[in-house]
């Protein structure tokens, strides 16, 4: 990291202050502070981190700042922030105190005011990283948000699994350490876009069966805040009304599995059922929304001329059964070979679906 120094400290670091400036703190309620994402307010001085790319973005003063932070989970698990420094992309950092631990982040670039975004880059299933406030010399007013909105729902590939194999080679740790959310289609499309993001994602995940298990699929876990089966807490669709929704789901449900447990033929009836089941679910909460749906570069030869047959087919149910509705859109993903862990996209292969995808955007948006 060439632009700035990151320092995990447990106590006071007033020391790296200048003492003729007042270092202040300012709590995770403060206006001067942004979110964007699945993130529990429930506690607004602790907003939780749940999603993948899930993010908090400030506009400090003065050569430095701290951001408070907090893994929850379990000891033996742990999650990663991406960072993003005046709009230059400057790594990972793996967060895994489980009390709230201070981290400063300092410049080296001059500059009165400098612009930090800190994005989840593990997933939902990861555990979550709660946010306690900010230490700095002042905080100064952001960029009003894009008016666009997307919403990315999907598997792995939207969650950016496998992406960092550079960084961390793949098989080894944990499975989630090559993950970064920051360099999946949806953030870098939108980024693109000039629009605002949420992911809805979880790896493994399916529309009627997943990679390894037949439940909990994407239905089942949509409408919880914390992408699972915990009902108590709905995620809350009025505080973010997205103009596209974009779907990426049935790699899972058209894999192999995972050699363990019994695995039938892909049936394409009940895809196509339970994907439109889900669709209607969808238009339930955004009625005005723009649907479009994705196949995966994970998927190839026949399977994946079975897959277009599908999502097609779902298209097709909405454009006779409700022609009131923005017809669906969708796109088909062909030549693009994944280079990731376990078949994934790394970084440049993301890149190259968020090049492909802006322009079918933009073209189904009249952006």
């Amino acid at each position: 990291m060439k632009l700035f120094r990151i320092y995990l400290l447990l106590g006071l670091l007033f020391s790296l202050f200048s003492c003729t400036q007042q270092i202040q703190f300012f709590d995770a309620e403060n206006n001067l502070i942004s979110y964007q994402g699945r993130i529990d307010f429930d506690n607004p001085a602790e907003p939780i981190l749940i999603g993948s790319a899930s993010y908090l973005e400030i506009n400090f003063t003065g050569d430095s700042c701290l951001i408070m932070l907090q893994n929850m989970n379990t000891p033996a698990m742990y999650n990663f922030i991406s960072i993003e420094l005046d709009g230059q992309y400057m790594g990972r950092l793996k967060i895994t105190s489980d009390s709230m631990t201070v981290y400063s982040f300092v410049p080296e670039a001059k500059k009165e005011t400098h612009n930090l975004r800190i994005l989840k880059a593990t997933e939902a299933s990861n555990g979550t990283i709660v946010f306690g406030g900010v230490q700095a010399f002042g905080l100064e007013e952001l960029e009003t948000l894009p008016d666009r909105k997307i919403e990315f729902i999907g598997n792995s590939i939207t969650c950016g699994m496998g992406v960092d194999w550079k960084e961390i080679p793949c098989n080894t740790g944990q499975w989630y350490d090559q993950h970064n959310a920051y360099f999946a289609y949806g953030p870098q499309s939108a980024m693109k876009l000039d629009a605002q993001f949420m992911l809805s994602s979880v790896s493994g995940i399916g529309i009627y069966r997943n990679w390894n298990s037949l439940r909990p699929v994407m239905p089942d876990v949509y409408e919880n805040m914390y992408l699972n089966t915990d009902v108590s807490k709905q995620w809350d669709f009025i505080s973010y009304t997205p103009d596209l929704v974009s779907i990426c789901l049935g790699t899972n449900d058209f894999s192999d599995g995972d050699g363990i447990n019994e695995r039938l033929p892909f049936d394409s009836a009940q895809y196509v059922s339970r994907y439109i089941d889900f669709v209607e679910t969808v238009y339930s909460y955004y009625p005005e929304t723009q649907v479009c749906l994705l196949t995966s570069p994970m998927v190839n030869g026949g399977k994946a001329k079975i897959f277009e047959r599908c999502i097609s087919s779902v298209k097709n149910h909405f454009d006779e059964a409700k022609p009131d509705k923005k017809s669906i859109a969708i796109y088909f993903f062909d030549g693009l070979t994944p280079h990731g862990c376990d078949s994934h996209p790394d970084r440049e292969d993301q890149q190259e679906m968020a090049n492909r995808l802006v322009p079918f955007y933009k073209e189904v948006m009249g952006w």
